[in-house]
């Protein structure tokens, strides 16, 4: 029952979340008093580079040419992981470090094939990627860390329990406010990085995947969307799990999480349309605040 649960879970995510990605997108556009990409315009983006052939260098080595679909199955992984309307259905895996190690893995590998290509702006994109992570993953897990001293267990499905048990606090304010930045920051989007830039000054995400090309840079960039919709159910299922009124049954649960989720997307878009890209050294103070907000949260408990 519960390999069919993943199964179905990962499946549903995969599929799904080009199409949040397009919701962003569509809704940053008409902030912006644009009419901007339609809803499914993601999905035609990854089916034109999956049609295509990978312009790939000659000197470039296995690192390379494996790095694409190791972060792919890394955000596969993260998918079969994370807590959604299946929470407790008998996994014993989806432990919060194997999440964590899973992002790290795929982040490592996209950073060194972006220096094996010998492109300046390759390994500029890798280094910032690096030292950005560096800020981010501490403050990953203090806030995480929130939810598990209640629980008492790093197990996600535990925690999502516990937190859908509990009630709303000042506690679980301040740790969804650290985790919202952190979302911002993990997903690639304004003020820490501008998904949709391609000059030398801005660019982290989209120069470490710059000398890709065809089916490589489709998986990158779908696993880059799987990636932003498992942070945002962590952010629904650990810090702002309630339901809606009334909505009780399984299927309602269902509806209010699919609602939570488009309400996360449409607060992003409104987020990148009102702020700027940040330089890149003040990135350290935003990933402080959000430290200092998810220390105040555990204190807070």
């Amino acid at each position: 029952m519960s390999i069919t649960a993943i199964s179905i879970q990962v499946i549903a995510l995969v599929i799904l979340a080009p199409l949040v990605q397009g919701i962003v997108k569509n809704t940053k556009g008409r902030l912006q008093s644009r009419r901007g990409p339609g809803y499914f315009q993601p999905y035609f983006d990854f089916v034109k580079f999956l049609a295509k052939d990978s312009v790939v260098s000659p000197t470039v080595s296995w690192i390379f040419h494996f790095a694409p679909y190791i972060y792919f199955a890394t955000a596969i992984g993260a998918a079969a992981l994370v807590p959604t309307i299946f929470t407790g259905a008998g996994v014993q895996f989806d432990n919060l470090f194997i999440l964590v190690y899973l992002f790290a893995l795929g982040r490592f590998f996209l950073a060194i094939a972006s220096l094996d290509a010998g492109s300046s702006f390759g390994g500029m994109g890798g280094s910032r990627e690096m030292f950005i992570s560096v800020l981010v993953e501490p403050a990953l897990m203090i806030t995480i860390f929130t939810v598990a001293f209640s629980a008492h267990s790093t197990v996600l499905s535990a925690m999502a329990s516990t937190a859908a048990s509990g009630y709303i606090s000042l506690s679980a304010v301040l740790a969804a406010i650290a985790f919202l930045i952190i979302t911002v920051a993990e997903t690639g989007r304004i003020p820490v990085d501008n998904p949709d830039t391609h000059l030398e000054l801005t660019m982290v995400h989209e120069a470490m995947v710059l000398e890709y090309s065809g089916r490589s840079v489709g998986l990158i960039f779908w696993a880059s969307t799987i990636k932003q919709l498992v942070f945002i159910l962590l952010l629904i299922k650990l810090f702002i799990p309630w339901d809606f009124p009334g909505f009780d049954s399984d299927v309602m649960a269902a509806v209010s999480m699919v609602i939570k989720v488009m309400i996360i997307a449409i607060l992003l878009a409104c987020i990148e349309t009102s702020t700027n890209k940040m330089r890149l050294f003040r990135v350290p103070g935003l990933m402080v605040s959000a430290g200092c907000l998810s220390l105040l949260a555990l204190v807070a408990q």
